[in-house]
């Protein structure tokens, strides 16, 4: 993936975020100069991997698969005490998130607003395979169930909770979508298991410099 994607990425994200006033940290604009002057102040954004993350998830076709996300808080067991995650993501119009499940994360995603949030989702079984199990899951607190592989709409207000073991891909129709994600801690690292073998991060093509930082590019602390 090109560093000038990634750059108009986060700019259009901030852009859409500004229309729906929805508010980031302050540090969310920081520039990789700024974070060169951090010290151990902001060790938790970078032990917990906050920030940016605009990924394309190794396929090298974003428009078409990937996502734009910015984790504002998290938990890290090594580290800290917080059980939880919050995440706001910007899912563009026909823009697919990969198949995949979480072995540990429980996640609720929300339409905060755009375009309609699109989902389909499959059990996986013990042996992680995907089956055509019916899926039970809670939409607003109401217990619903989806035939495996159906397609579902979240109108802006709606969520969904996904547990454990549940394949899930994602996409907006109707025009962008503001998606929010609560859940447990998340480990990127080590908690997705892509429906086909993926990269979590891209590799990226230095074509420019950097505006602003992914969470998993913040220097050291000082």
């Amino acid at each position: 993936m090109k560093r000038s994607e990634i750059n108009r990425a986060v700019r259009e994200a901030l852009e859409f975020l500004d229309k729906h006033r929805f508010m980031l940290p302050a540090w969310a604009t920081r520039t990789p100069q700024e974070w060169e002057k951090c010290g151990d102040e902001c060790r938790e954004i970078r032990d917990n991997a906050l920030g940016w993350d605009v990924t394309d998830f190794g396929k090298g076709r974003f428009a078409e698969e990937g996502l734009t996300l910015f984790t504002i808080r998290n938990g890290n067991p090594a580290r800290d005490r917080k059980p939880y995650c919050e995440k706001i993501m910007i899912v563009r119009e026909g823009q697919r998130t990969p198949i995949h499940f979480h072995w540990h994360k429980m996640e609720d995603i929300i339409n905060r607003g755009g375009g309609d949030l699109c989902m389909k989702i499959w059990q996986a079984d013990g042996e992680e395979r995907m089956t055509d199990a019916p899926c039970a899951v809670s939409i607003d607190g109401e217990r619903r169930t989806l035939a495996a592989g159906e397609t579902f709409r979240l109108h802006p207000g709606q969520s969904i909770t996904f547990e454990p073991y549940l394949y899930h891909t994602f996409w907006a129709e109707g025009g962008d979508c503001l998606a929010g994600e609560v859940s447990t801690v998340n480990d990127d690292a080590a908690d997705n298991r892509f429906h086909e073998p993926l990269g979590r991060y891209p590799q990226i093509d230095e074509d420019q410099r950097a505006e602003y930082l992914l969470c998993n590019e913040y220097p050291l602390s000082r």
